[in-house]
C-alpha cells in the first residue's frame, strides 16, 4: 500500500500511447514486462501473451483464494492510454511526476490508478502471505483505448482458456466519489459504481454519385447527400430512455439532494446540471448519441467526387439498438449506406448481490459519510468483452474526490491527475473489498 504512489508513477513514465493504428501505438509491451517484473519479484507466476499483433502485450497472475470452490474475482486494467502532446500539458505528460499534491500524466485516471493499485495490493498479498477468501486473477491487459480488438475481446475470442473459473470481474470507472448537497446544508459522498455501459458503435457513412465537372449544374452530388445525412444525424436529439441503472442513481440523488430528479421531468436534463461537471456523463446516458467525428471526400477542388464518407460515433443505451438503427436510417435517408466498423453492445447488470454489498462495506469502513449507488457509463470498458463470456462486471476503482475537481474532464483531458489522498484511500478500500469479496 506504501508504495501506490511510485507504482503509479512509475506507470504513467511508460509511453503507451494508442493511436488505433499498430504501426504507431508503442510502449505497451515494455509496461506489460515491467508490471510481470514486479510481479514475479514478490513470487507470482504471470502468463505473458501477445494478443494478436507484435507488442500488443498481456499479463496475467493469479492468487489462490481460501475457497476453490467459488468463482474467482478478476481485477482488470488496461495499459494503453489516449495520446497527449505535450506542449499543451503544464508538466510533461508522461513525467509521472508528483507535485502539489497530485499525480499528473497521461493514464493518471484512465486507467494507470487503478493499475497501480492493484499491483500495490497483489505484490502486498504476496508478500504477506495474504489468503483471500476467493481466488484472485489480475489481468493487466492492451488495447482498450482503441476499443480492445487487440486486447480484451482479442483474449475473448482466442484464449477463452485464461478466464475459465472466472465469475465475476471489477475494472475502471466507477468507485469514485460525488459530493451532493444535502438539505439540511450538510453533504453526502456518493461513490458511483458502474453497472451498465452504452453500446458503443464507430459507423460509416458513404454516399455515392456521378462524378463530374465542378463548372456544370448537377443533380446527384455525393458531398451534398453525405453532408445532409451528417446534419441531421448530428442534430437530432434521441428519445429519453432510463434504463434500470440509471433509473436508481436518479432515485438515490434525489434522496440525498432533496431536489427532483424524476425521469418523467420534462426538465430532467437542466436539473442534472446541478450536480456539476458529473452531469455530462449522466446526462450522456439518457439518450442514445451519434456525433459525427470524421469528413471525407474529393481530392480536386474543380471534380465532383463520385464518392463521399463520414465515420459517426454511436452510444446506444440498452435495449435500444434495433430501434436507434430504425432511427437513424430514416435520417440518413437512402442515398447514403452505412455499415458498422466497430459494435460493441451495451451492457447492464443490477445493483445487488454479495459483491456489491462487499463494496459498499468497503467504502463505508473508511468514509461513514459514503454511500454506494449504481450508475450507467457514457463510453465503454474492457467489460463489455469479458461479459460475452458470462462473467459479471462491475466498474469500482474507489477514489475519494475533493468535491471541487472536474473529475469528469481529466478523462483524455489536458493535466490529466489524481491526487495523492485518493490513491492512498482507493487502494485501502480496495484492500478491504478483496479481503471481504
Amino acid at each position: 500500500m506504501d508504495e501506490v504512489v511510485d507504482l503509479v508513477s512509475a506507470l504513467i513514465r511508460f509511453d503507451t500511447s494508442n493511436t488505433g493504428e499498430l504501426e504507431t501505438t508503442k510502449g505497451e509491451k515494455e509496461c506489460a514486462e515491467w508490471v510481470a517484473r514486479k510481479l514475479e519479484e514478490v513470487g507470482y507466476e504471470t502468463v505473458y501473451v501477445e494478443s494478436g499483433a507484435p507488442g500488443r502485450g498481456n499479463v496475467f497472475a493469479t492468487l489462490a483464494g481460501a475457497d476453490p470452490d467459488r468463482g474467482t474475482l478478476m481485477i482488470h486494467g488496461h495499459l494503453d492510454v489516449v495520446p497527449a502532446e505535450p506542449a499543451d500539458w503544464s508538466v510533461h505528460p508522461f513525467s509521472g511526476a508528483v507535485e502539489d499534491g497530485y499525480v499528473w500524466g497521461r493514464g493518471a485516471v484512465d486507467m494507470k490508478d487503478m493499475v497501480g493499485m492493484a499491483l500495490a495490493l497483489a505484490r502486498q498479498f504476496k508478500s504477506r502471505g495474504t489468503v483471500p477468501p476467493r481466488t484472485i486473477m489480475f489481468a493487466f491487459l492492451a488495447d482498450e483505448e482503441n476499443g480492445g480488438k487487440w486486447g480484451s475481446h482479442w483474449l475473448v475470442d482466442n484464449r477463452p482458456d485464461l478466464f475459465e473459473g472466472v465469475t465475476e470481474a471489477v475494472g475502471e470507472v466507477g468507485g469514485f466519489s460525488l459530493t451532493v448537497a444535502r438539505p439540511d446544508g450538510t453533504e453526502r459522498r456518493l461513490y458511483m459504481v458502474e453497472t451498465a455501459e452504452k453500446g458503443l458503435g464507430w459507423m460509416k457513412l458513404t454516399a455515392k454519385a456521378r462524378a463530374g465537372h465542378g463548372s456544370f449544374l448537377h443533380d446527384e452530388n455525393a458531398v451534398t447527400y453525405l453532408a445532409e445525412a451528417v446534419a441531421k444525424l448530428g442534430n437530432h436529439t434521441f428519445p429519453l430512455v432510463i434504463s434500470d441503472s440509471v433509473a436508481e442513481f436518479l432515485a438515490a440523488v434525489s434522496e440525498e439532494t432533496g431536489l427532483d430528479f424524476d425521469p418523467t421531468s420534462p426538465d430532467l436534463d437542466g436539473t442534472l446540471q446541478k450536480l456539476g461537471s458529473i452531469a455530462r456523463i449522466v446526462g450522456a446516458t439518457l439518450r442514445d448519441t451519434a456525433n459525427p467525428t470524421m469528413l471525407k471526400a474529393g481530392y480536386k477542388a474543380n471534380v465532383i467526387p463520385q464518392t463521399a464518407e463520414a465515420m459517426v460515433d454511436c452510444r446506444v443505451v440498452p435495449g435500444r439498438q434495433a430501434e436507434f438503427e430504425r432511427e437513424v436510417d430514416e435520417l440518413i435517408g437512402p442515398n447514403v449506406e452505412r455499415e458498422w466498423i466497430t459494435k460493441l453492445d451495451s451492457y447492464e447488470t443490477t445493483f445487488d448481490g454479495h459483491l456489491v454489498d462487499a463494496m459498499n462495506d468497503a467504502v463505508l469502513a473508511h468514509d461513514a459519510n459514503g454511500r454506494t449507488v449504481p450508475y450507467m457509463l457514457s463510453g465503454g470498458t474492457d467489460a463489455k468483452a469479458f461479459a460475452r463470456l458470462g462473467i459479471r462486471c462491475f466498474g469500482f476503482a474507489p477514489l475519494r474526490l475533493p468535491p471541487e475537481l472536474d473529475f469528469a474532464a481529466l478523462f483524455h483531458g489536458v493535466d490529466e491527475r489524481v491526487p495523492v489522498a485518493s490513491l492512498e484511500f482507493g487502494t485501502q478500500v480496495l484492500e478491504h473489498f478483496l479481503l471481504h469479496s
